[in-house]
């Protein structure tokens, strides 16, 4: 009996040895009309996504936790590349990765994500990003390793499911689960 964790004391996601799943929808009434909210199973906002438009051709949007901290500042550049800030400026002292479109079609789209600070000789990217952004569905790779999955939820007697709601599977591991928040916000876009 000693070895049960109290209610009150929080469990490190990133420590999990299960799989962790978040529901991503535009549709909560703890958002403002037409944010992206990324929910536990319990209905409570784990992260949230504001859009702001700038003068520039470019977009920003910012990934905040539940309190409303601003944790992933995104901007889009040219020809489908974001890059993402640590906290809610986009200074390039705070720059923590780059991501590239390497496949754009109708059904099927293809990121590559290279993480600030490391080998910039080694061409290779730290993770891959493949999927179908209509179907809300899609698999981040490290490696041959999966790191999380989208998928829509279906439902018995359901011909064609909602794409409103969808769920994310983030797999145990050391990742951060903001960044991938962050990458699932830039694929659907």
């Amino acid at each position: 009996m000693a070895d049960i964790i109290p209610a009150s004391v929080p469990v490190d996601p990133t420590s999990s040895q299960i799989p962790v799943d978040l529901f991503v929808s535009k549709k909560h009434p703890d958002l403002p009309l037409g944010e992206l909210g990324f929910l536990d199973s319990s209905g409570s906002t784990v992260y949230k996504v504001t859009h702001q438009s700038l003068k520039t051709t470019s977009h920003k949007r910012v990934l905040l936790d539940a309190a409303g901290n601003p944790l992933f500042s995104l901007r889009r550049k040219d020809h489908g590349c974001w890059e993402g800030y640590k906290g809610g400026d986009s200074e390039e002292k705070d720059l923590k990765f780059r991501v590239n479109r390497t496949k754009n079609k109708l059904t099927r789209t293809e990121l590559e994500v290279f993480l600030a600070g490391e080998d910039s000789a080694d061409s290779a990217c730290d993770f891959k990003v493949k999927g179908f952004p209509f179907q809300r569905s899609c698999t981040i790779y490290r490696g041959n390793e999966i790191v999380a999955e989208t998928s829509l939820m279906y439902k018995l007697h359901q011909l064609m499911p909602k794409r409103g709601k969808f769920r994310l599977t983030i797999f145990p591991g050391p990742v951060d689960h903001a960044l991938v928040a962050a990458l699932i916000v830039i694929f659907l876009d």
